[in-house]
C-alpha cells in the first residue's frame, strides 16, 4: 500500500502539493503561535525602572487585598493612599529622604500621557542629562526628550521653559520640575526614597496596612502601571489561543474537504483497483498510507517553518504595541510536539471520511465513460449537517432567552459562528443548485450559449461547485461575523452614549481632572445647570470568592438626573445618597433596597444600599456613587445643560472661556457622542487580523488545489467544447464563469451565516434595551469575495489554457 501511495502521489502531484501546503502551513502556524504562547507563560519578571538605583522605596498602599476561602484576591486601587506627615518624620530620622510626587500634566504639543516629577527623584532611574541643565526656577523643566532645550511650553500649571533633556527610557513621558514647584503642584506624597537600612525602615513603618516597603525586585511596584506587561501578556495569550483554535478549525476543514474532493475525482482509479482484485480494506489502507506520507512530511516542514516564523510574530506583536517591548521567544519544546502530532492527526482526520467513500467504490464504475456525479448528500452528511444547524440555532435561541449578554463577549462571538459554518458547509450541495440558478439567471438569458453552459456545468458538477464554495463560505462568514459583530457593538455603545447624555455640552479634562476652582467657574456661567462627575471604581466580592471590579462615576444625584438619562429598570436616580449606590443587573445583588458590601476606589470597605438598578446594555454601564464615596477622585467631566430661557450664545461663550481657563475641551452633545465613539481594542483587532489572514490564506490554497485538480480532469470536456465550435477564448470564459459562479455561491452562503450571527447579536441588544441597528461590513465582504474570485479564476483558467494547447481531436479521443 505504501508503494501504491507513493506512485499515486507522484501521479497526482497537484493534489498532493495542495494538501501538503495546507497541512504544513497549519502546523507552521500552530508551532509559531505555540512558541509565542509559551513565551507568554514563561516570561521573566520585569525589573524596577523608575527606582532601579533606589535603596528602599516606601509608598502608600495601591493594592486591595481581600481574603477569601480560596485565597487572597487582589486588585489595583484607583486611588492609592498617600504617606502621612507623621510617617515621613519617622523615616527622616533614619536617613535622607527623596519624596516622589507624581502628577498628570497636559502640555500643548506634548504626549497624551504625560507625568510630572520633582527633579531630585530622576537620579534613581537613573535619568542623566544628555542636553542642557537641571531646572532651578519654578518655570523651568527638564523633559524626557520629547521637547528640546529652549522650547516654551504651555501647561495647565502655567508656561514653562525646557532647560534640559534626559534620554527616554521607554516607560514614561515625563516632565521634571524643581522640588519646591513639584511640592506646590502636588502636595500629597505617594512614595519616598529612603537611604537607610531596609530592616530599620520596616520597623519604622510597623504593621501599617496602608504602607508598603519595597526593596530589590519589588521596587518595580513603584513604577507607573507595574502590571502593564502582565496584562499585555494575558491579552496576547488570549489572542493566540483564539487564533490557534481558528487555525485548527480551518485546517481540519480545508484538509478534510481536499481529501473528500480528491477521492470523488478518483472514482475510476479506485474502481480499476477493485477490478484488479483490491479489497475495500486495501483501498482504504492506501488512502491512509497517503495520509501518513502527507502528514509526516508536511508536519516536519511545518515545524521547521514555525521555528522561523515565531520570532517574526513576536517582533510584530511588540512593534505594534500588542505585546511588551521585551517580548521574545524562549526555548520551549512542547509547541513542536503539539504541532507535529496535530498535523498528523489533521491529515488522518481528513482522510477518514474519504477512505470509507473510497472503499465503497465498486468495480463497475471503471466502465463509466461520463463523469457522472454520484450521490453527494449521504445520510451521514444529512444527519450531521442538520444536527449542527439545529445545534447552532438552538444554542443561539437558548442564550437569547437565558443570558443575552453572553453573546456580546468576545470569546462567544468569536467561536459561535463555527457551528453554523460547518453546518452550512455540509449542507452546501443542497444549496448549490438553487443558488447557481439565481446567480446565473441573467447570464443564462444573454445571447449566446456561454451563460447557459456556465449554469448547467455548475449545477451538474455539484460536488465540484460545493468544494469551491466551501472555503469561500468559511472566509466570508468569518469576516462578516467577526468584523460585523465588533462594528455593531461599537455602534451600539455609541447609541448608548447618545441616549444616556441629555446635557447640551460636555467639558472634558485631562488625566489630572479639574481643580475645584475650575468647576466653580463653570457653575458661575449664567443660565446653566452643571453636573460635575469623577471617574472611580468599586469592588464587590461575589459568591464569596470572586473580587469583581466595576467602573463607577461619582456624581451629585440631583445634578445627574438633570443632565443624564440612565437606563434604569428599577429605582430613581434622585434616591442616590452617601449611603447608597446605583448598580447594573450584572451584580449578584440587584434588588432596590437591599444592601451590598463594597470596597471603594481607595480600598475603604462600605456597606451601601442599592438605590436603583440599570440595564446591562453592552456592558459599559457602570455603577454610580456620590463624591463622598470616591475619595481622591478628581472631577474629569462636567455635563452642562442650558436652563430654560437662557441666552444660548452668552452661555456658550462663557462655557468656552471657563473650559479654556481650566485646560478642558468644550464639546456639544453631538461632538461628545462622536468623540466618545468606541473603537475595537487593539488586541482584538490584531487577533481578528490574524484569524482572517489565516482563513484567507487557507481559502486560497483550497481554491487553487481544487480548481487545478478539477480543471485538469476536465480535459475531455474542454476538448468537446472546442470540437462543438467554441473558440479557445470562449472556453476560457466559460471556465472562468463557472469558478466565479462557485465563488458567488460560497459568498452568498457565507453572508447568510454572517447574517444569522448578526441577527443573534441584534436580538441580544434588543433584550438588553439597546436600540441600535446591525452594521454590515460591506467593504470587508467585498474585498474577501474579490480576493477569492481572483484566486479561483486564475486557478481555473491557467490549467484550462494549458489543456487547450493540445489538439482537441486527440484529447477528446483519450480513454481514461
Amino acid at each position: 500500500m505504501l508503494t501504491a501511495a507513493l506512485r499515486t502521489a507522484r501521479a497526482r502531484w497537484t493534489t498532493f502539493v495542495g494538501s501538503f501546503v495546507a497541512v504544513a502551513l497549519g502546523v507552521g502556524l500552530i508551532t509559531t503561535m505555540g512558541l509565542a504562547l509559551a513565551a507568554t507563560l514563561n516570561a521573566p519578571e520585569p525589573g524596577p525602572e523608575r527606582f532601579a538605583r533606589a535603596p528602599v522605596v516606601v509608598q502608600g498602599n495601591d493594592v486591595l487585598r481581600v481574603p477569601t476561602p480560596a485565597g487572597d484576591r487582589t486588585r489595583t486601587l484607583a486611588h492609592p493612599t498617600s504617606l502621612t506627615p507623621e510617617l515621613l518624620r519617622r523615616l527622616a530620622d533614619l536617613g535622607p529622604l527623596t519624596p516622589d510626587r507624581s502628577f498628570p500634566v497636559r502640555a500643548d504639543g506634548g504626549p497624551q500621557r504625560l507625568v510630572g516629577h520633582p527633579w531630585p527623584v530622576a537620579a534613581f532611574a537613573p535619568y542623566t542629562l544628555d542636553a542642557g541643565r537641571a531646572p532651578s526656577a519654578d518655570d523651568e523643566v527638564v523633559t524626557t526628550g520629547w521637547a528640546r532645550p529652549g522650547t516654551r511650553l504651555t501647561t495647565e500649571h502655567g508656561p514653562v521653559t525646557v532647560v534640559g533633556t534626559v534620554a527616554d527610557r521607554g516607560f514614561e513621558a515625563a516632565v521634571f520640575w524643581t522640588e519646591t514647584r513639584s511640592a506646590a503642584l502636588s502636595p500629597a506624597v505617594h512614595r519616598v526614597v529612603v537611604a537607610a537600612d531596609p530592616a530599620a525602615v520596616r520597623a519604622a513603618v510597623g504593621q501599617d496596612p496602608d504602607v508598603r516597603v519595597l526593596t530589590g525586585g519589588d521596587r518595580r511596584y513603584a513604577d507607573p502601571d507595574p502590571d502593564r506587561d502582565a496584562r499585555a501578556l494575558l491579552a496576547v495569550n488570549a489572542l493566540l489561543g483564539t487564533a490557534g483554535g481558528v487555525t485548527g478549525f480551518v485546517s481540519v476543514f480545508v484538509v478534510a474537504s481536499t481529501f473528500a474532493f480528491a477521492v470523488a475525482q478518483r472514482r475510476k482509479e479506485f474502481a480499476l483497483l477493485r477490478t484488479a482484485g483490491a479489497t475495500p480494506g486495501q483501498v482504504r489502507r492506501m488512502v491512509y498510507a497517503e495520509a501518513l506520507l502527507l502528514g509526516t512530511s508536511a508536519s516536519a516542514a511545518g515545524c521547521l517553518l514555525g521555528g522561523y516564523g515565531a520570532p517574526l510574530l513576536a517582533r510584530w506583536l511588540a512593534e505594534n504595541g500588542t505585546a511588551p517591548a521585551r517580548f521574545a521567544i524562549g526555548d520551549a519544546v512542547w509547541p513542536y510536539h503539539l504541532a507535529f502530532w496535530t498535523g498528523l492527526f489533521v491529515a488522518f482526520a481528513g482522510a477518514v471520511a474519504a477512505s470509507w467513500r473510497a472503499g465503497r467504490v465498486g468495480p463497475g464504475e471503471a466502465l463509466r465513460e461520463a463523469a457522472v456525479e454520484t450521490k453527494v448528500m449521504t445520510p451521514g452528511r444529512w444527519i450531521l449537517g442538520a444536527g449542527l444547524l439545529l445545534a447552532g440555532l438552538g444554542t443561539l435561541a437558548h442564550t437569547l432567552l437565558t443570558d443575552p449578554s453572553d453573546l456580546l463577549h468576545r470569546k462567544t462571538y468569536t467561536t459561535r459562528p463555527m457551528l453554523l459554518i460547518v453546518a452550512f458547509a455540509l449542507l452546501a450541495p443542497v444549496l448549490v443548485r438553487p443558488l447557481v440558478r439565481l446567480v446565473a439567471w441573467i447570464p443564462a438569458r444573454l445571447p449566446g450559449a456561454g451563460g447557459m453552459l456556465i449554469r448547467e456545468n455548475a449545477t451538474a458538477g455539484v460536488r465540484r461547485t460545493a468544494a469551491v464554495a466551501a472555503p469561500v463560505l468559511v472566509t466570508v462568514a468569518l469576516a462578516g461575523s467577526l468584523l460585523g459583530t465588533t462594528a455593531t457593538l461599537n455602534e451600539a455603545r455609541t447609541s448608548e452614549i447618545r441616549q444616556r447624555t441629555t446635557a447640551d455640552f460636555v467639558i472634558t479634562g485631562g488625566p489630572g481632572g479639574f481643580a475645584p476652582a475650575a468647576v466653580e467657574r463653570v457653575r458661575a456661567v449664567p443660565g446653566t445647570e452643571v453636573s460635575a462627575t469623577a471617574a472611580t471604581e468599586v469592588h464587590v466580592l461575589e459568591e464569596g470568592v470572586a473580587l469583581i471590579r466595576s467602573e463607577a462615576r461619582a456624581a451629585d444625584p440631583r445634578a445627574l438626573a438633570r443632565t443624564a438619562d440612565l437606563p434604569l429598570v428599577a429605582g430613581r436616580v434622585t434616591d442616590l445618597d452617601d449611603g447608597s449606590v446605583i448598580v447594573t443587573e450584572e451584580w449578584e445583588r440587584r434588588t432596590v433596597g437591599s444592601t451590598v458590601e463594597v470596597r471603594l476606589g481607595d480600598g475603604t470597605p462600605r456597606t451601601l444600599k442599592i438605590a436603583a438598578v440599570m440595564s446591562i446594555g453592552t456592558g459599559n454601564n457602570g455603577a454610580y456613587v456620590t463624591p463622598a464615596n470616591a475619595p481622591g477622585a478628581p472631577v474629569d467631566r462636567i455635563d452642562v445643560r442650558l436652563a430654560p430661557g437662557a441666552d444660548s450664545a452668552a452661555a456658550t461663550s462663557g462655557l468656552a472661556e471657563a473650559a479654556r481657563e481650566a485646560g478642558g475641551r468644550l464639546l456639544t452633545r453631538d461632538q461628545w457622542t462622536a468623540d466618545g465613539h468606541p473603537g475595537t481594542k487593539p488586541t482584538t483587532r490584531t487577533g481578528f487580523l490574524l484569524v482572517l489572514c489565516i482563513a484567507l490564506l487557507y481559502t486560497g490554497i483550497a481554491l487553487a488545489n481544487t480548481l487545478v485538480t478539477a480543471t485538469a480532469d476536465r480535459a475531455r470536456d474542454l476538448a468537446a467544447l472546442r470540437l462543438a465550435g467554441a473558440t479557445r477564448w470562449q472556453v476560457l470564459r466559460v471556465v472562468a464563469g463557472e469558478s466565479l459562479t462557485a465563488v458567488l455561491v460560497g459568498a452568498a452562503t457565507g453572508t447568510l451565516v454572517a447574517a444569522l450571527n448578526l441577527a443573534g447579536i441584534q436580538g441580544a441588544l434588543r433584550l438588553l434595551h439597546v436600540n441600535s441597528g446591525i452594521v454590515i461590513p460591506y467593504e470587508a465582504l467585498g474585498a474577501t469575495t474579490a480576493a477569492c474570485t481572483a484566486v479561483a479564476v486564475v486557478s481555473a483558467v491557467v490549467p484550462a489554457a494549458l489543456c487547450l494547447r493540445r489538439r482537441a481531436v486527440g484529447t477528446a479521443g483519450v480513454r481514461d
